[in-house]
């Protein structure tokens, strides 16, 4: 150790000791004061945003009413200044000014958002160059709390020794090696191979590969064992470990980490003092029953990366969430319903034949399903209460393959074997109501498959409909014969039209005329209104949307189509309050204000409560406020 080190020892850790009482001091300070961090909502004027106000003057304590040193309380020393009229001295003193700040304030829910703002102050007592101030806003949302994104304030000498620390590590790495020759005694192993592997030497700057076995000398040593003889193992082992030790090596000399991701800095403001304020906005998904927003703050102050002293926490804020749900007329809604007496419903089955024959057969492909499902349509048709069956008609279809005479035999045969299938299963209830009708090739029902057909061209289309509309339809069958789509045809529209179609017939029980006017609740309305309340508007606008009346209106409104709630509101005649109201909105949203403070001192006069509703909507509230001279106007 030099002369000139051993001098200056004492002095550097005289300085040491200085810093850490000075640091030591500062925390004191900050725990005696307390100033606190404070969280307030913004004001309404735009230059009142994020603003450090003079914190007020204590008057009740201080040097003015401090006792002596005999414990008597001393006189309070105040300014003195002459009276303009009377020319008398009288007592004056100046009271600092007070900083009025809201806890609590009015937000709109808009197209299921919440914006919620609010700022965070930090006199400059709280900052030290030394230190990190880490700020967690935190929000309680129906009785959940959850932590927003920190806030970070971090003075230039800590923000440099994170640096520093980084720098360190870096150096840490820098002193592993990567190069494995320098973990080896080259020129030594060099002359061994030079001497026993002459070849393996000679292949110095070549990138051929020599086999181990191959290279053995004749002392029986290969050139891997060369390699491990000459290997700086103590370097080797020193480097392993700092491989090894990389994690903990970054803890000891990155102590905090610098955050750049998952961090909230919206707005910085400095003062002439080094006072700091943060604009914080967060928006909110709004919910049903979503009726307050509270937002608290932790704070914490960091020195080395270690937390040495927690801040007090100031005072909630707390945000009064406003919905135009709300406004929601929930009056139910019916529509007229006609019934009429005679009731026909139908249903169409795919029963497969074998070929030029009507017996039902069972085993063949889909025959049992379809079977079972017509079955079970019978059944429950026939077991309505509140229905009679009248009639029941089965009709079979054949395609067009063979002649048309034959076909129109053949596809009667096939109903009246269907009939007799049916009677065995329902012989009661079924009994005398049972006909049956067919179709010998059913065009009309292959003109729509062929037209809404995926696989056939539009050109293939419209030669087959052409050629369809010939009368004759055994040459129509023919020529369909000729067209290389035929087989197509054959196999996947001509099976289709092998169907059994079967009506129904029935009329209402104990029911007389033959319609009767009904009322019934509308539910696709309600269930609008219902999405309103739920504040699922983009749904409420669906089903709203054919009713064009105020509730339609609410929804666009809400969704922010204004223009479209506009019209709505404009083709309503009956003016309610909530109607006038809305349309107040609507105007003020629109930049038609004299407009809107029309129908809203309609609605205020129609309902009385409609004024105090002014404050929590921002549209309105804009204008009633008493700096908002529209009202006089």
């Amino acid at each position: 150790m030099s002369s000139d080190f051993k001098k200056m020892l004492p002095f550097c850790l005289a300085v040491a000791a200085v810093c850490s009482c000075a640091a030591e001091r500062r925390l004191s300070e900050l725990a005696a004061c307390s100033p606190g961090v404070e969280i307030s909502i913004p004001g309404e004027k735009a230059d009142d945003d994020c603003r450090m106000s003079e914190y007020a003057a204590d008057t009740g304590s201080g040097k003015g009413m401090s006792g002596d040193e005999n414990g008597r309380e001393a006189p309070l020393i105040m300014n003195a200044i002459k009276d303009s009229e009377t020319g008398e001295m009288v007592a004056t003193d100046v009271i600092s000014a007070s900083r009025v700040v809201a806890r609590f304030r009015n937000v709109a829910e808009r197209n299921g958002n919440v914006l919620v703002e609010f700022d965070i102050s930090v006199p400059a007592l709280m900052t030290d160059s030394e230190w990190r101030l880490k700020f967690i806003p935190e929000m309680e949302l129906a009785g959940k709390v959850s932590s927003l994104e920190p806030i970070y304030i971090t003075g230039k000498g800590y923000r440099e020794a994170q640096l520093r620390g980084y720098e360190r590590y870096m150096a840490f790495l820098a002193s592993i090696i990567t190069d494995s020759s320098e973990l080896v005694h080259v020129g030594q192993l060099e002359k061994f191979l030079m001497r026993h592997f002459p070849d393996t030497y000679a292949m110095k700057t070549d990138s051929s590969f020599v086999s181990d076995p191959q290279a053995e000398n004749f002392f029986g040593v290969s050139q891997k064992q060369a390699l491990e003889h000459y290997t700086r193992h103590v370097l080797v082992s020193r480097n392993e470990r700092r491989k090894r030790d990389r994690e903990k090596m970054f803890r000891r000399y990155v102590k905090d980490p610098v955050i750049t991701e998952g961090i909230r800095l919206d707005t910085v403001l400095v003062s002439a003092d080094g006072d700091i304020c943060y604009r914080y906005v967060q928006p909110v998904r709004s919910f049903p029953g979503l009726r307050k927003i509270i937002v608290s703050l932790k704070g914490e102050v960091y020195r080395d990366g270690e937390m040495v002293h927690p801040l007090a926490r100031p005072e909630d804020l707390v945000f009064y969430v406003s919905s135009l749900s709300s406004l929601v007329d929930d009056t139910p809604r019916y529509r007229t319903k006609v019934l009429q007496r005679v009731v026909y419903d139908n249903t169409r089955a795919f029963i497969d034949f074998r070929k030029d024959s009507a017996d039902i057969d069972t085993l063949l492909e889909g025959n049992s399903s379809e079977l079972s499902r017509v079955r079970k349509c019978i059944a429950e048709i026939t077991s309505r209460s509140e229905y009679v069956l009248d009639s029941m008609s089965v009709t079979a279809s054949c395609s067009p393959e063979g002649l048309y005479s034959y076909n129109a035999s053949l596809a009667g045969r096939r109903a009246e074997s269907i009939l007799e299938y049916i009677r065995k299963d329902f012989p009661d209830s079924l009994s005398g109501r049972l006909r049956s009708a067919s179709v010998p090739e059913n065009w009309a029902q292959f003109g729509l498959l062929v037209k809404s057909d995926t696989v056939l061209s539009e050109a293939s289309r419209k030669r087959i409909l052409a050629l369809m509309e010939k009368n004759d339809k055994d040459s129509v069958e023919l020529s369909f014969r000729t067209l290389p789509e035929y087989r197509y045809m054959r196999e996947k529209i001509y099976p289709k039209l092998r169907s059994v179609k079967f009506d129904f017939w029935l009329h209402r029980r104990n029911m007389e005329k033959d319609t009767v006017h009904t009322s019934e609740l509308d539910t696709v309305y309600m269930k609008g209104v219902e999405a309103i309340r739920n504040m699922d508007y983009k749904t409420a606008v669906d089903l709203l949307r054919p009713y064009q009346d105020y509730n339609s209106a609410l929804a666009y409104l809400s969704s922010g189509y204004d223009e479209s709630a506009l019209a709505v509101l404009s083709g309503i005649r009956d003016r309610t309050y909530r109607s006038s109201y809305l349309m107040a909105v609507t105007l003020a949203r629109l930049g038609r204000r004299q407009e809107a403070v029309e129908f809203y001192r309609k609605s205020a006069e129609m309902e009385p409560s409609m004024v105090h509703r002014a404050n929590l909507d921002p549209e309105i509230a804009a204008l009633v406020r008493p700096d908002a001279h529209i009202m006089d106007e």
